[in-house]
C-alpha cells in the first residue's frame, strides 16, 4: 500500500482516504462520494481496529463482511482496498500512542477512556501508511472528527479532514453499522433520537437560550417514547468542544447524545442554529 501511495503522489495524483471499520451502509458510500469531489485515487480502509475498543465492548461480535464490503465500495468508485491484519497493524507490542487531551475525555471518552487514544493511533498509522491529500470522516462521530481535526493541526499532518453530513434512514435513524444488533422494538424506538435533536432545534431556532431547559425537554421527550438509556445529553461550541450551558452569542450550537436501546449503544447530533441564523 505505501509503494502504491508513493507512486500516486509522484505520479500528481491527489489521493483520498475514507477509514473505515466495515460492514458497510449508505453512510460510509456517502464519504467516498466526497472523497471522489477531492481527490484521484480513492483508498478504503476497512480495519476493526482492537486498541479502540474496551474490555467488555463488542470487538469480538462488531459485525465483519469483507466480501460484501469490497463489492460494495468497488461500486461505488473506490479504487483500492486496505484491509490489514492486526499482525500487519500491530507486529509488536505498541507502546507509542497518540492522544489528544482534555476533549478525548469528556462525553464518549467518559464512558470509553481509552477509545479516543485508539482511534487516534490508528488513524495516524494510516495517514502514514497511505499518505492521503485528503481524508473523509462523518459526521456522525462528531466527536471523534473533532478530534482527529485537532490531531491533524496539532502535529502538523501534511492532510485535509472533510466532515460529511449525516446519513440517515428515512425515518431519521443516523445510519451506523450497529444499527443490526437492534431488535425491532428498539429500532422503532431509536428514532426518538432524531426526534429529540429537532425539537432541541427548534426550541434554539425560537430563541431559547438556557439548554438547561433544552436538555429537559429531550430527556422528557426520549423517556416518554422509549425506554431508552440516556448516558448523556450535552452541548458545545462546535469551535473548540468546550460544553456550554447557554447559547450566549454563538451563532450555533452542536447537540449530543448517547442513549442504550437494549444492549446497542447510540450516539447522534445535531448543530441547532441560534438567533435565526
Amino acid at each position: 500500500m505505501q509503494r502504491l501511495a508513493d507512486e500516486a503522489r509522484l505520479a500528481g495524483r491527489r489521493i483520498g482516504l475514507v477509514p473505515t471499520m466495515g460492514y458497510l451502509h449508505e453512510g460510509h458510500l456517502s464519504l467516498i462520494d466526497e472523497a471522489k469531489k477531492r481527490a484521484d485515487v480513492i483508498v478504503m480502509s476497512i480495519y476493526v481496529n482492537p486498541t479502540q475498543f474496551a474490555a467488555g465492548e463488542d470487538l469480538a461480535t462488531y459485525p465483519r463482511d469483507l466480501a460484501r464490503d469490497e463489492k460494495l465500495a468497488q461500486g461505488r468508485g473506490v479504487d483500492y482496498i486496505f484491509a490489514p491484519s492486526d499482525k500487519m497493524m500491530y507486529p509488536e507490542k505498541q507502546l507509542a500512542f497518540v492522544e489528544v487531551e482534555r476533549v478525548s475525555r469528556l462525553l464518549e471518552g467518559e464512558f470509553r477512556p481509552t477509545h479516543f487514544k485508539g482511534v487516534t493511533s490508528v488513524v495516524a498509522k494510516l495517514f502514514n501508511i497511505m499518505k492521503p491529500h485528503v481524508a473523509v470522516f462523518g459526521q456522525k462521530d462528531a466527536q471523534q472528527a473533532f478530534i482527529i481535526g485537532k490531531m491533524v493541526r496539532d502535529l502538523n499532518f501534511d492532510v485535509e479532514i472533510v466532515v460529511a453530513p449525516i446519513a440517515r434512514e428515512k425515518d431519521g435513524l443516523a445510519m451506523s453499522s450497529r444499527n443490526v444488533y437492534l431488535s425491532e422494538k428498539d429500532r422503532r424506538e431509536a428514532t426518538v433520537l432524531y426526534r429529540s435533536l429537532n425539537l432541541a432545534g427548534s426550541l434554539v431556532g425560537k430563541g431559547e437560550i438556557e439548554l438547561v431547559r433544552v436538555r429537559s425537554e429531550m430527556l422528557k421527550l426520549i423517556t416518554a417514547e422509549s425506554e431508552g438509556k440516556i448516558d448523556y445529553i450535552s452541548f458545545v461550541d462546535p469551535e473548540n468542544f468546550e460544553r456550554i450551558e447557554e447559547v450566549g452569542s454563538l451563532p450555533r450550537v452542536l447537540a449530543l447524545l448517547a442513549v442504550r436501546f437494549g444492549k446497542t449503544r447510540l450516539i447522534d447530533n445535531m448543530y441547532l442554529n441560534a438567533h435565526g441564523s
